[in-house]
């Protein structure tokens, strides 16, 4: 690969990674076959992917594995947990190379029991079959350690590496521990815990590292009822403890419920011109499949034709034999013994939902690499979705926005700001100081500057724009209408942006009579919206500030035709003052600036005295 190549590589990886979410998931890295070279899970898969490429990685193997990697793949799931039990899925199916690479070269971990008259449970990374049963291998060694800690806390199997014997114990061959006197073990060496209680605790656990969890609660409830019915209520105390344990681990482990086995959930997020169709794999209660396709439309086709389209290629490409597949619509498409649900509610709908957000999420990242390749596509995107939001006739690229600001109606003023495709254009933004109106009426000053704006406009031939927004409710796009359709005979379309009580834009009105829009309020067009109406009322402000500042500076000396700045600033010197200059006599005033401009300054205050 040459450095170019190189680079070309590391700036998409790169490109990738800064549009990951920060959410927990599962990520995955292909080499240039697009083979699955590592599986990881994260807390938060943007910083952890990141930590590959945007940090010195000092180990030579991480070196390695970047070095290889050509894509990036990942799913979002709710937890952390979630995320754990994705990952293990992943590296079970796939056995990525580098998985194994960055455990230190290490093979992963096994819990195994021994074969034994009184078996041991220990992890161990060694396989040889003769010596017991193998459960594993586990990818993630805190998830392993998480089993063996709860097996040991539930039945306290033996630790020491004696081999023991019933005809040894029976002769009284053994001697008990330490880990008897802490209570870690309950002595089957020297009898104190009978070779049948101890195999019956060795079977529980075998089922637990099965997965068959839910067995064994059941089990330990028939026992702790048994037990209860014979007054045992002590042995029904413990009892009641290891399933408590057990419960808990079993509710932080699944996704959804163990009994969801072998269910396929597909479902699709689209656009004009792209269709996503995710699909998940749930094998026990976990997810083990994650993926996502895309469809580019030709001819208009119907989010229904592209999920069946979908299913098919997914099923066939996965070789998937589910009997239940889960959509989130009716879909015409029969398969031999399977069966089609549309879930309402329960852990069915959480995993189509969880399918539908890892489909919405896939799109928000094709989305914004193609957006960070052509920002004008971000513009035309809010622009038409601002269109179809109005059912506007055109694409509104040029839009201008009118505010006022007055402080009990002096120094009145208005602004209008102008944005085009989305962004402001300072060079065509407008001041008005109200010349008509009299008093803090903000109606009658928007009709003023609106007419003022679009009769000028109209007589200079500029062009109109594509929509005009009123920084308020229905009172202002009236008063806008007005000038706009009847006394301009105008056709622009006029949307309000209304405001709470507490003075937060919280509605988009459009119309006559105006009607609410529906916009989230954590939309990029909301976003867009409100920022327009802040640089309006930010330029607004601005103009009425600098306007009062003027005023208030403005001396009765600037009023004095002949009279300037220099002159001005002379006499304030000499005697501090306007009220001494008012009441000096001319000898005083001709000491100061002259005799012809101590003549001005005394005739303009006589005058003004009259």
């Amino acid at each position: 690969m040459t450095k170019e190549e190189n680079e070309k590589r590391l700036a998409y990886l790169k490109g990738i990674v800064s549009r990951l979410p920060e959410k927990p998931g599962s990520y995955q890295y292909y080499d240039e076959h697009h083979t699955i070279i590592y599986v990881g899970k994260a807390k938060n898969l943007k910083a952890r992917v990141s930590s590959y490429f945007h940090t010195e990685v000092d180990r030579f193997k991480t070196k390695v594995l970047v070095s290889k990697i050509h894509d990036i793949s990942y799913t979002v799931v709710n937890t952390e947990e979630d995320a754990l039990l994705l990952e293990n899925s992943l590296i079970k199916k796939y056995n990525p190379r580098y998985n194994v690479l960055l455990k230190d070269g290490k093979t992963y971990p096994s819990i195994c029991i021994t074969n034994e008259p009184f078996p041991r449970i220990f992890k161990t990374r060694t396989i040889n079959k003769k010596w017991g049963t193998y459960y594993g291998p586990y990818s993630h060694v805190g998830s392993m350690y998480g089993v063996l800690n709860l097996i040991k806390e539930l039945y306290h199997p033996r630790t020491c590496n004696t081999s023991l014997t019933k005809e040894g114990v029976a002769s009284g061959k053994y001697k008990v521990c330490l880990d008897y006197h802490i209570k870690k073990c309950l002595g089957p060496c020297v009898g104190k815990q009978s070779a049948e209680d101890y195999q019956k605790n060795i079977q529980q656990a075998r089922e637990i590292l099965k997965g068959n969890t839910r067995q064994v609660l059941r089990d330990l409830k028939e026992e702790m009822l048994k037990l209860s019915e014979e007054l045992r209520f002590e042995e029904a105390e413990e009892v009641k403890r290891k399933y408590i344990m057990l419960d808990s681990f079993v509710t932080r482990s699944e996704v959804v419920s163990h009994t969801i086995n072998n269910v396929d959930v597909f479902s699709i997020t689209s656009d004009e011109k792209l269709a996503f169709i995710n699909y998940i794999h749930v094998s026990n209660g976990s997810i083990n499949q994650s993926f996502t396709i895309e469809y580019k439309k030709k001819l208009n086709e119907t989010d229904e034709e592209l999920l069946q389209l979908g299913i098919i290629e997914l099923r066939q490409r996965f070789k998937s034999d589910a009997k239940e597949i889960i959509v989130p619509e009716e879909v015409d498409v029969e398969l031999e013994n399977v069966t089609f649900t549309i879930p309402q509610r329960g852990d069915k709908k959480k995993l189509l939902d969880l399918s539908i957000m890892n489909g919405k999420q896939y799109k928000l990242d094709r989305l914004k690499q193609a957006e960070k390749l052509n920002p004008e596509q971000k513009q035309t995107r809010l622009m038409k979705e601002l269109q179809d939001k109005l059912h506007l006739p055109k694409l509104p690229y040029h839009i201008e926005c009118f505010d006022n600001s007055n402080i009990s109606g002096t120094d009145a003023v208005a602004s209008c700001v102008v944005f085009k495709a989305m962004k402001p254009s300072k060079k065509d933004y407008k001041h008005f100081n109200i010349k008509t109106v009299e008093g803090p009426d903000d109606y009658a000053s928007m009709k003023e500057v609106v007419h003022r704006r679009y009769t000028r406009l109209v007589d200079e031939e500029q062009p109109l724009p594509d929509l005009i927004i009123a920084d308020g409710g229905k009172g202002q796009m009236e008063v806008i209408r007005e000038v706009i359709q009847d006394e301009l005979n105008l056709d622009i379309p006029i949307a309000g942006l209304a405001k709470d009580d507490r003075h937060r834009t919280n509605e988009l009105l459009y119309g006559f009579p105006p009607i609410h829009v529906a916009l989230k309020t954590d939309s990029e067009l909301f976003h867009v919206l409100t920022h327009i109406q802040d640089e309006v009322h930010r330029f607004a402000i601005e103009f009425h500030r600098n306007k009062r500042s003027k005023r208030a500076l403005h001396s009765e000396l600037d009023d004095i035709k002949g009279i300037g700045p220099k002159t001005r600033d002379e006499l304030l010197n000499g005697l501090k003052s306007v009220k001494k200059i008012r009441e000096a006599d001319l000898e005083t005033l001709a000491n100061l600036i002259g005799k012809s401009k101590a003549e001005i300054v005394y005739n303009h205050f006589k005058e003004s005295a009259k």
